[in-house]
C-alpha cells in the first residue's frame, strides 16, 4: 500500500522540488540570522540586542501572515513565493554591501539599517510562507500526507542543521561578508528550485463576494472551532514563547559554556540533528496514531530538557539536551503539520496556515525578544529555567483539558 512506502511522497517530483528549496532558504536565513546576531552581540555585549532581531522580523511577518493567507487562497502561489524571494534576495545583497562598508557607518546607523533589512525580510516571509505551505497540499495525494509531512519537516530540519552548523565555520574560515554573499547564492539556487515546480493549482473560493476582512475572520473562526487545531497551535506558542533559548545561545556559548563561534554552529545546530534523526524516524512510524497524547508527551519532554540545559555548565551535556529538545520538537511538527494538510478544506488552507504561522512565528521570533528581556533582567540561566518551568505547568493545564483528544488518530 502507498501509504506503508515510507518514500511515497519523495516520488512526486514537484513536491521534492519545494521541499529542496525550503531546505535552501532555510539554511540559508538561518546562516544570516546566526551571524548577524553573532556580529551584533559582539559589537553590543547586550542579551536584548538578540531578542531584538527576533522582534524586528516577527512584527512585520505577523502584520502581514493573514493577508499573505487570504492572497494564497486566490491569487497565483508560485508567483507570490517568487515575488516575495525576490525582496529577501535584493535585502540580503544589501546585507553584503552593508557590512563590507561596515567602517564607514556609525554603530547605531548599521545597527538601524540591519534592523530595517530584518524587517523587510519579515514582509516579504509574511507573503512567502503561507503561499509556500498551502501549495504543499495541492503537490502529493491525500493518502500520503502525513508522509509529506515528515518529508516536508525532515528537509526543513536538514536546512535548520546546516545552516547554524556551518554558519560559525564559515564565519572563522571566510569571514562575515562572504558567508553573507553565499546565502545570496543560495537563496537564488531556491528561486530556480521553485521556478521549476510544473503542476498549475486552481484555487477553489466558494464565496467571492467576503471582502478581505470577512475572508481572515474565516480562517480565524475555522481555527477557533477545531478544538485539535487550537490546542496544538497553542501548544507550539507556549513551549517556545516561554522555553525557547536558541536567541540567546550566543549568550551560553561566549560567556557559560565559552565556546566561541564554532561551539555556538554545534549548540544552534544540535536540536536539528536530533529533529531529523526523529523525523526520519517518523516516515517508518507515524506518530499520528494517539496523535494527542504523543503530542503532549513531546512538548513536556521539551520542558525538561530545556531546564536540564539551562543549568548545564558542560558543553556536552548541553548538546545533548538541545538535541533532545530538537527531538522532541520535531514529534508535535509533524503532528500539527499533519492536522494542517487533513483537517482544513482545500479553499480555507492557506488562510488556516497564515493564522498557524502567526502563532508559530509568534512563538519563535517574539519569544526570541521574551528571551533576550527576561536574560536581561533575571540573567541568562535563570530565565531559561524559569521559562522551562512555566511551559510545563502549561503543559498540565491543557492536558487537563483536552483529555477527550488523548486517542485521536489522524
Amino acid at each position: 500500500m502507498v501509504e506503508k512506502d515510507p518514500f511515497a511522497a519523495l516520488k512526486y517530483k514537484d513536491f521534492l522540488s519545494l521541499i529542496s528549496g525550503n531546505l535552501v532558504i532555510t539554511a540559508a536565513l538561518l546562516i544570516q540570522e546566526v551571524l548577524l546576531g553573532y556580529q551584533l552581540y559582539k559589537l553590543t555585549h547586550s542579551p536584548l540586542i538578540l531578542g531584538l532581531i527576533g522582534l524586528a522580523e516577527a512584527i512585520p511577518y505577523i502584520s502581514l501572515a493573514l493577508f499573505g493567507g487570504h492572497f494564497a487562497d486566490r491569487l497565483d502561489k508560485k508567483m507570490m513565493m517568487k515575488r516575495a524571494l525576490l525582496v529577501i534576495i535584493l535585502l540580503s545583497v544589501f546585507l553584503v554591501y552593508l557590512f563590507h562598508n561596515a567602517q564607514k557607518f556609525e554603530q547605531n546607523t548599521l545597527l538601524g539599517l540591519t534592523f530595517l533589512s530584518i524587517s523587510i525580510i519579515g514582509f516579504a516571509k509574511g507573503f512567502y510562507h503561507p503561499a509556500a505551505s498551502s501549495l504543499k497540499a495541492f503537490l502529493t495525494p491525500r493518502e500520503v500526507y502525513s508522509n509529506a509531512a515528515s518529508w516536508g519537516s525532515t528537509f526543513w530540519q536538514i536546512g535548520a542543521v546546516l545552516g547554524p552548523g556551518i554558519a560559525g565555520f564559515l564565519y572563522v574560515q571566510i569571514g562575515l561578508v562572504k558567508t553573507l554573499s553565499l546565502v545570496v547564492i543560495l537563496l537564488i539556487v531556491n528561486y530556480l528550485l521553485i521556478s521549476n515546480i510544473k503542476k498549475k493549482v486552481v484555487n477553489v473560493v466558494l464565496d467571492n463576494t467576503q471582502n478581505i476582512w470577512q475572508s481572515i475572520r474565516e480562517g480565524f473562526d475555522f481555527v477557533f472551532k477545531s478544538k485539535i487545531l487550537l490546542y496544538s497551535i497553542s501548544l507550539d506558542l507556549v513551549a517556545v514563547l516561554f522555553g525557547g533559548v536558541i536567541a540567546i545561545l550566543p549568550i551560553f556559548a561566549e560567556d557559560i559554556l565559552k565556546v566561541g563561534p564554532q561551539g555556538l554552529g554545534i549548540l544552534r545546530a544540535s536540536p536539528s540533528i536530533g529533529a531529523i534523526l526523529t523525523i526520519l524516524a517518523t516516515t517508518y512510524i507515524s506518530p499520528t496514531n494517539k496523535a494527542w497524547r504523543n503530542m503532549i508527551i513531546a512538548v513536556a519532554g521539551f520542558g525538561v530538557a530545556t531546564v536540564v540545559f539551562a543549568l548545564s555548565t558542560n558543553f556536552i551535556l548541553s548538546v545533548v539536551m538541545l538535541f533532545l529538545t530538537g527531538a522532541f520538537d520535531s514529534i508535535s511538527v509533524v503532528i500539527r503539520q499533519t492536522i494542517l494538510q487533513v483537517i482544513p478544506p482545500e479553499h480555507m488552507r492557506g488562510r488556516v496556515v497564515s493564522v498557524n504561522s502567526i502563532f508559530v512565528t509568534s512563538s519563535n521570533e517574539i519569544g526570541a525578544f521574551e528571551s533576550g528581556v527576561a536574560a536581561s533582567l533575571f540573567g541568562t540561566v535563570p530565565s531559561v529555567v524559569i521559562g522551562g518551568s512555566v511551559t510545563l505547568i502549561i503543559i498540565f493545564i491543557v492536558f487537563l483539558r483536552s483529555k477527550e483528544l488523548i486517542n485521536l488518530k489522524l
